[in-house]
């Protein structure tokens, strides 16, 4: 969920809402991930199987429903991960400035360099091996990720205490309600990972209740991280400064040490959040693709099991294809998937908790480990909140998508969702409907 926007969005959140409007509508953005994250807490222990929404709302909706809460998630993930292939270059070329060479071709006005699409095909290579060998080698790479990321946090904390100031987090607010809602649109996409806990569900090892703690907990410190970097990078710089700088973050805590030494430290821990990020939203993407393949929802070549490493190898390769294919676009890609991405992640988030509140209503003895509390309120409230962040993204309004560039990605990637959607079956709710579906099709390639 500790991404790459902490590092070089927040100059732009802060110059749009202010230092404290900006860690608010963390705040409140991560209450309303918060309530979504209750309902897939309960579904998780519920439905212990990797593909997690897949199987919640095929349970709850039917093979329709469960094709669009996945192929909507499928694209979140596989933005998140083509999203990183983007921002390692970048952040790369913070810490190396000369790194630009081998002039490739202009994309929305920016200069593409071979050099700088190089590095993020390099990244994209490695991630996709790590993540085809299996999950261990997986879980070790992020431990020791997250482990530095958290260290590069605790300096930016020590800094604001230090040498901080005031007088630099003014304007608290700006924008008003306007900038509040340009930075509350970019939540679903920077919270968006607590879901990759049920993706693995079949390959974790801890109690399906645990699971669901664990789940909830990780949007609380996602919230408080969010909150915590709006406020130390505020009291840094001035937000006219942050705003014109490539790496607010980086520049912010070199400013507060007053050394550009421990801002570079500052961009290794982006790219540790970078690598966590993308090692895990490549588990999960690949993971849900499987699960549909397994279906019969998507061609059957994506639940391909490695032989030997027991991975879902194909979908591995097919996500890890993506990435390497994001760094030939350049920068401009980070905002258009940004937003290609949230809208889908928004998407999928109304369809899970449709599947919630339907599951509390006609299975209400179904055994849950974890059960959300007040359950059919927290249902209700994450609906209402879920569709109120999707008509943001909407024409007309502060976060709508923007043309042709996101519309282009958000419409291929549905069109080419409408053709697997036509050819899938009419298969109803229950908690045997997997099987009619791949029974369904079987019967339907025989004839």
């Amino acid at each position: 969920m500790i991404g790459f926007g902490w590092i070089v969005l927040t100059g732009e959140f802060i110059d749009g809402a202010g230092t404290l409007g900006a860690a608010l509508a963390f705040v409140i953005g991560g209450t309303v991930v918060a309530l979504v994250g209750l309902t897939y807490a309960e579904l998780t222990s519920a439905i212990p199987h990797a593909g997690g929404e897949h199987h919640y709302a095929l349970r709850a909706l039917g093979a329709r429903g469960a094709f669009v809460a996945s192929w909507a998630m499928v694209l979140g993930y596989v933005s998140v991960v083509a999203f990183e292939a983007v921002a390692l270059p970048h952040t790369v070329a913070y810490l190396v400035p000369d790194m630009q060479a081998g002039h490739l071709w202009t994309v929305a006005g920016y200069d593409v360099h071979a050099t700088w699409a190089a590095v993020g095909v390099a990244g994209a290579i490695a991630v996709t091996a790590v993540n085809y060998l299996g999950i261990r080698p997986a879980a070790v790479f992020q431990i020791i990720a997250v482990a530095f990321l958290l260290a590069a946090g605790a300096v930016l904390i020590a800094g604001a205490f230090t040498g901080g100031s005031a007088q630099d987090m003014r304007p608290l607010f700006t924008g008003g309600a306007a900038g509040l809602v340009g930075v509350l649109v970019a939540v679903p996409f920077l919270f968006v990972g607590f879901d990759v806990i049920p993706q693995s569900a079949d390959e974790i090892r801890v109690p399906y209740r645990q699971a669901g703690v664990l789940l909830v907990i990780s949007v609380a410190c996602a919230a408080a991280w969010y909150a915590m970097i709006m406020l130390t990078v505020g009291s840094g710089l001035p937000a006219e400064r942050l705003v014109e700088s490539e790496l607010a973050s980086a520049d912010a805590m070199a400013a507060l040490w007053n050394s550009q030494a421990v801002g570079n430290l500052l961009v290794l821990g982006g790219i540790a959040g970078i690598m966590t990020s993308w090692n895990a939203f490549l588990i999960g993407g690949s993971r849900l693709l499987y699960a549909m393949a397994v279906s019969r929802m998507v061609p059957a070549w994506f639940g391909r099991l490695h032989p030997r490493y027991r991975t879902p190898a194909n979908a591995v390769l097919f996500i890890g294809a993506l990435s390497v294919a994001a760094p030939m676009f350049g920068r401009p890609m980070l905002v258009w998937l940004v937003d290609a991405g949230g809208v889908n992640i928004v998407v999928a988030y109304v369809t899970v908790v449709l599947s919630f509140l339907v599951l509390r209503r006609r299975e209400p003895d179904m055994a849950r480990p974890f059960r959300a509390p007040a359950g059919t309120a927290v249902g209700t409230l994450a609906l209402v909140c879920s569709l109120g962040l999707g008509v943001l993204y909407l024409p007309g309004m502060p976060a709508a998508l923007i043309w042709p560039y996101e519309w282009i990605i958000v419409g291929a990637w549905w069109v080419v969702g409408a053709v697997f959607l036509w050819r899938l079956p009419r298969v109803g709710p229950g908690a045997d409907a997997e099987e009619r579906l791949v029974s369904a099709v079987r019967q339907r390639r025989g004839a």
